[in-house]
């Protein structure tokens, strides 16, 4: 049988340091390598991106690259053009910050050929971002349950239906049924496309035998700018489906609504003073337990207070950037 011929499509700016990862995951795909391509949209990089691509290309000339630029430098914006560049059957979406295990592709190919499902992927196995105790921290804490509800790419173990992947792939003529990706949303793009793809009556498919590697975020203020862009852009996809809410996205907004209200009712009201306490003691214990015990798991209990920290970062500015986004017109 003939491989299908796949288009990995890659949005890119400034990921010098995990651009070249990403490309040696990629060469060493069980995939045939003349049987795949990979569009890279680069949204003008200001750092070594493109020396690296061309680096890259220069010690492994038999991966098809092509590097095309990406004016509106955005990640919707980057998937649509690479896209429209893009000549595969079946379209792979990757990331800078990724690297797919070597039957990444295989699998995804094997699956939409088995009828798994109309966009199927697989789970993240979540690096540090850097070699220190917070960054660590990080990687756990986006691969735990409690940070990140039950958006089961982080952690699952079992196959099934779901409703989003992160590195979906697809059969091209899908796009003719659902349309593009949507430039309007700054992030949250690859959930809002699944919708319109369950929508059309598709099934999102999960196989944890699919798998990639994500570098996650090496530090506290970048993993605040993230979860808050995350919760932003969340708020702004779901006035349009708002059926697609979900109790992992409705608490953080609900809690940091709670401890607001509290805060500006404390100066006037001893019962608020209280609750406050109360919430925060009660919040922070259960978290502080949670990252505990996961921490013990790991064998690293050093862990604990910067787990802590990192998950309440993800809850709070999650929250945060929804309600800033549901004040905004």
């Amino acid at each position: 049988m003939i491989a299908p011929h796949v288009s990995v499509i890659v949005p890119c700016r400034n990921e010098q340091a995990t651009i070249e990862a990403l490309l040696d995951a990629l060469a060493a795909q069980t995939y045939p390598l003349d049987a795949f391509e990979v569009i890279i949209a680069d949204g003008r990089s200001t750092d070594g991106t493109l020396l690296a691509i061309e680096r890259f290309r220069r010690r492994c000339p038999q991966l098809a690259i092509q590097v095309i630029e990406n004016p509106a430098r955005t990640i919707p914006a980057a998937l649509n053009r690479a896209l429209a560049a893009a000549s595969g059957d079946v379209i792979v979406r990757m990331d800078a910050h990724a690297a797919p295990h070597p039957e990444y592709i295989a699998r995804c190919v094997a699956a939409l050929e088995a009828g798994a499902g109309t966009n199927v992927g697989g789970v993240w196995r979540i690096r540090p971002g850097a070699e220190t105790l917070m960054a660590r921290a990080i990687a756990a804490a986006a691969a735990h349950p409690l940070a990140v509800g039950d958006a089961r790419y982080r952690y699952a173990s079992e196959p099934g239906e779901v409703d989003t992947v992160p590195f979906g792939a697809f059969r091209r003529e899908l796009l003719g049924q659902v349309g593009l990706f949507d430039e309007t949303l700054l992030a949250n793009e690859d959930y809002e496309f699944n919708v319109r793809v369950r929508r059309a009556g598709g099934t999102i498919w999960l196989d944890p035998a699919i798998r990639a590697e994500y570098v996650a975020r090496p530090s506290l203020r970048a993993l605040a700018r993230q979860y808050w862009r995350y919760g932003y852009w969340k708020q702004r996809m779901l006035r349009r489906y708002p059926a697609t809410l979900r109790w992992r996205q409705a608490g953080p907004p609900a809690f940091v609504g709670l401890l607001g209200a509290l805060l500006l009712a404390s100066p006037f009201a001893r019962p608020a003073r209280v609750l406050l306490l109360v919430s925060l003691l009660g919040y922070s214990s259960a978290i502080g337990v949670a990252s505990a015990l996961s921490a013990l798991r790991r064998g690293e209990l050093l862990l604990t207070p910067y787990m802590l920290l990192a998950i309440m970062t993800m809850h709070l500015a999650w929250g945060a950037g929804f309600l800033w986004s549901m004040g905004r017109p």
